[in-house]
């Protein structure tokens, strides 16, 4: 399978690198890392970032906390929509959307392909349904699947596969090589999504981590403000940091077979 690495999205908080460990002095930069997948049967989205109506209508698709807490960039040429086309394939071709979680800058764009189907946890959509937490009711923005997406849930318990000493989900029948790999924490339904390559395995995992520092090896300086930022997201912080400590092991011992990558680290994108 052919994959296309994506910047769906820029985000420039203020606090720069001591804050967010990436971009200027005084204003971070955060990249909503998104994969197009060529498939056999039609394309796959894992991630969305901003969609078209983020874009054009940010405080009420995004909410005003939202927008003035990240600072968005926001521009049609970004979105995943304009970026498939710019690739040149039909939009109506992708046929799966692949979503780590649902958050707003993850999440945004499903409405920008009504006919695919969107695999999720179902921990994942149970919370963004119920809205149980005020935390929770903050973070979720109902407007971005107000068009009714054709949901596929996932339940945890169907994570039988060992996948690297990771329980995995294969998620679509037409192909074994993307999964589902459960790393609740950020979330409650939050996942990373496993892709066979060509020479090894991808792992986009999501808001498991913001950094590469994270997960690098020996103890890197990391940012504090962004460990910070961290633990105040998470619904379950114990849980995020038993799945990052996992992530760091995965990412000490195995890396000729997988390759780990996050959502928010413009140093994992590709450079052109």
């Amino acid at each position: 399978m052919k994959v296309h690495h994506l910047d769906c999205a820029t985000m420039c908080p203020l606090g720069g690198r001591l804050l967010m460990g990436s971009g200027g002095r005084l204003v971070g930069r955060l990249s909503a890392h998104c994969l197009l997948i060529e498939s056999g049967d039609g394309l796959i989205l894992v991630d969305t970032g901003f969609g078209t109506d983020d874009v054009a209508r940010p405080h009420h698709r995004l909410g005003r906390r939202f927008v003035l807490a990240v600072r968005p960039q926001l521009s049609p040429a970004d979105t995943a929509l304009h970026q498939v086309r710019a690739l040149g394939h039909d939009p109506r071709d992708v046929r799966d959307i692949v979503l780590t979680h649902l958050d707003p800058d993850h999440a945004g764009g499903i409405g920008d392909f009504p006919h695919a189907r969107v695999h999720v946890l179902a921990d994942e959509l149970s919370a963004a349904r119920a809205l149980a937490t005020r935390g929770e009711r903050d973070r979720y923005r109902a407007v971005q699947w107000a068009h009714g997406p054709d949901w596929v849930e996932h339940q945890p318990q169907a994570a039988t596969e060992d996948w690297y000493g990771f329980r995995a989900i294969p998620i679509l029948p037409h192909t074994p090589d993307v999964l589902l790999v459960p790393l609740a924490g950020h979330t409650r339904g939050h996942c990373g999504v496993a892709v066979r390559t060509a020479d090894r395995w991808l792992l986009h995992a999501g808001d498991a981590y913001f950094s590469r520092t994270d997960i690098a090896p020996g103890f890197p300086r990391r940012p504090a403000g962004l460990t910070a930022f961290q633990r105040l997201m998470a619904v379950d912080n114990p849980a995020r940091l038993h799945n990052l400590n996992r992530l760091r092991a995965l990412h000490r011992t195995r890396p000729s077979d997988v390759h780990l990558i996050c959502a928010h680290d413009p140093a994992d994108l590709p450079r052109r």
